[in-house]
């Protein structure tokens, strides 16, 4: 787990002067304010839960996502990946874990997950699945603004190498957090296009050249954090190319680059990018591999949680 999850004992004694806080607070509720300046902290988690149908999901998410749930508690922002609402009524044998994964998950702020289309989208009536991103959060977010990606490979026939891709809304989202008094900050959540065809590969650039145009309008000259599966290989060259021209024509920093952590090529990431109002400092970076582990042995998912912790700092 991260080492720097507690609040200081000055914030501790105030807090508990001013409302009475449990003794255990979360690092998100770490915040001073005065006439000069205003900072807080929080910890971040962006997890592909692999809510896919048991059997078609890359673990077993009818044992693992009520597993996954009480865990999410120890993280302030939590954004997930594949995460679905089954329909109710379900018309299909298959199951979806969005309420076990929420079951236990205490945070007072959590997104509506968008309803399964199963193939009625017009624009993509291969659609079973919506785009399976969430939040869970102790900061207050507007209702998040949620886009599909233009382009798609790959379907139920999969003999043409394709990942299934167009079977999903798949996409990124983006939900305006209030961290504290006027500090709003836009969070990305997104899932790339998978696959290794050369399809898959023109289409994360086209993904990527999609979400950079939207945040060039959406996000011009706010502060931003991003987190979610990107499906692109650091210590790939393509794959590598893709995400410097990313971060060249958006502004946005790799926490795990900024902080020279030890495995920079993972493809489920944090970045970031301050503003002139506010400031944002990664402070650490993880990969929860231990905290999201069976009992057995085996991990709750097919990917790992990676958890950041950030300070932002604000002028008034």
């Amino acid at each position: 787990m991260l080492q720097c999850r507690a609040v200081s004992l000055l914030a501790c004694v105030l807090l508990a002067a001013c409302s009475g806080t449990k003794g255990d607070e979360p690092s998100g509720s770490d915040s001073t304010e005065s006439a000069e300046q205003r900072s807080g902290g929080l910890v971040a988690l962006t997890y592909n839960v692999a809510g896919l149908p048991e059997g078609i999901s890359g673990s077993n998410p009818s044992e693992n996502t009520e597993l996954i749930s009480p865990l999410l508690n120890d993280y302030d922002l939590v954004l997930v990946q594949e995460d679905w609402l089954e329909p109710d009524p379900n018309p299909t044998p298959f199951d979806l874990y969005h309420e076990q994964l929420a079951s236990q998950a205490q945070h007072p702020h959590q997104s509506e997950p968008v309803p399964v289309p199963l193939g009625s989208d017009p624009d993509r009536p291969e659609a079973l699945v919506s785009d399976g991103l969430n939040y869970f959060s102790e900061f207050p977010f507007e209702e998040p603004v949620r886009e599909r990606w233009d382009g798609c490979f790959g379907g139920l026939d999969t003999s043409d190498g394709g990942a299934a891709d167009c079977l999903s809304q798949k996409g990124f989202s983006v939900a305006r957090t209030t961290f504290g008094d006027g500090v709003v900050i836009d969070v990305y959540n997104l899932h790339v296009e998978a696959g290794d065809t050369q399809s898959d590969e023109d289409l994360r650039v086209e993904d990527m050249e999609q979400l950079a145009a939207f945040m060039s309008d959406f996000s011009a000259g706010r502060p931003v954090i991003v987190g979610g599966d990107f499906n692109l290989h650091g210590d790939d060259e393509g794959d590598a190319a893709v995400l410097e021209a990313f971060y060249g024509s958006t502004g946005l920093s790799d926490v795990c680059r900024t902080l020279d952590c030890p495995e920079p090529e993972r493809i489920d990431r944090f970045l970031f990018r301050s503003s002139d109002d506010v400031e944002i400092t990664p402070l650490s970076w993880a990969v929860e591999v231990a905290e999201f582990t069976r009992a057995d042995g085996e991990p709750l998912s097919d990917h790992d949680p990676v958890a950041v912790e950030f300070r932002w700092t604000a002028q008034p």
